[in-house]
């Protein structure tokens, strides 16, 4: 699966701070790569000027 854009993270984004925790932000990236399936690779990507991961 490629990398969600922005429109598609959203809703789910939303949803996860709707649970009144707080939640940290690598805790929160975890968590919504984990919703996208998205693969080690996808977790390792970088951005074209080499820095830092795409998701």
């Amino acid at each position: 699966m490629p990398i969600p854009d922005f429109q598609t993270i959203l809703l789910p984004l939303l949803q996860s701070c709707a649970d009144g925790q707080e939640h940290g932000l690598r805790e929160t990236i975890a968590a919504l790569a984990t919703t996208f399936q998205l693969t080690e690779e996808e977790r390792q990507e970088l951005l074209p000027s080499g820095s830092p991961n795409v998701y």
